[in-house]
């Protein structure tokens, strides 16, 4: 479980990757538009989990920094690594 995380932390880490090249270097035609529209739509959606998930949890688990972070870049990856951390 833990190698599959990591592995699905490493695609999610390239998905960011490409969305942040297309920020600084756009690509060709509609692409560009596309994929900003998943940068806000992705950025949004793990807003809201790490939102939830700190309001839910946030008393209870003593996460660090980098933990309330990651909810932010991996979503649902980093609950699960967090959930096998804290909560097991």
């Amino acid at each position: 479980m833990k190698t599959l995380l990591l592995l699905a932390k490493i695609a999610i880490g390239f998905v960011w990757l490409v969305l942040a090249i297309n920020i600084f270097h756009p690509f060709p035609g509609l692409t560009a538009i596309v994929l900003y529209i998943m940068t806000g739509f992705l950025f949004m959606m793990h807003g809201v989990q790490a939102l939830m998930f700190i309001g839910a949890f946030g008393d209870k688990i003593a996460m660090s920094k980098w933990e309330k972070w990651s909810i932010l870049f991996f979503g649902i990856f980093a609950l699960l690594d967090i959930r096998r951390k804290h909560m097991m």
